[in-house]
């Protein structure tokens, strides 16, 4: 059980909210900064052609734009015994805003998970998504930005350590299972796709606003 806060004078509680709004802004600053190395990072050209299954059928990475120029995928890990994604994913789904904001900046956010399309699109209809859902069974997408794990398909990595370093830091390769959840960004320069960006792990912590608004109370995420 969390400790609650002491009780302490309208004094008291001021000095202490000036102090931790010093570390607040040092923390805002270092993550612009962050932010700007992160825009600044080298892309990679895609020459595969993956193929997903969507609601109009075949698609290509390409596809996924809806014509705009920037394209974010949410990975999500497909779970067969429970015929739909995970319940991690699926909280990071409905957590969700309005995705229009992100459509006026010239960016589309896409749904990827590799399960038969059929049971992906009834998992979208159950929980009443309006975001598009793609299946990228068959195709090697899930392995190469490695949040399906196989190293008969593609070399394992997690968070981006291969299983030695993964191995030498954690002590231990499998704590984790064949799926992972992640997010990976892409930039379109007419029809060529480029990779600028993927993160897994705690990176996805500052995508829930649930989980950033407990942060904010004094009993914080309680898990």
């Amino acid at each position: 059980m969390t400790a609650r806060p002491k009780v302490v004078s309208r004094e008291e509680w001021l000095s202490s909210r000036k102090e931790l709004l010093a570390a607040e802004k040092e923390l805002t600053e270092a993550r612009d900064a962050l932010s700007a190395r992160r825009r600044e990072l080298p892309m990679v050209r895609i020459d595969k052609d993956y193929v997903f299954e969507g609601p109009n059928g075949a698609a290509g990475l390409l596809d996924l734009f809806e014509g705009r120029r920037q394209l974010i995928v949410h990975h999500l890990m497909w779970i067969p015994d429970r015929d739909g994604a995970c319940p991690s994913c699926t909280f990071h789904v409905n957590d969700l805003g309005d995705a229009s904001h992100l459509w006026e900046r010239d960016t589309t956010l896409a749904l990827v998970s590799r399960g038969p399309y059929d049971r992906v699109d009834s998992y979208r209809r159950r929980m009443g998504w309006e975001l598009p859902y793609y299946s990228s069974l068959g195709s090697d997408f899930n392995y190469d930005f490695h949040v399906t794990l196989d190293e008969s398909v593609a070399p394992l990595l997690i968070n981006f350590r291969t299983r030695a370093e993964h191995e030498k830091a954690v002590g231990a390769w499998d704590v984790w299972g064949d799926e992972l959840p992640g997010v990976s960004v892409f930039l379109r320069e007419d029809d060529t796709v480029f990779h600028t960006y993927s993160t897994y792990s705690r990176g996805l912590d500052n995508l829930l606003f649930t989980l950033n608004y407990l942060d904010l109370t004094p009993l914080g995420r309680q898990t």
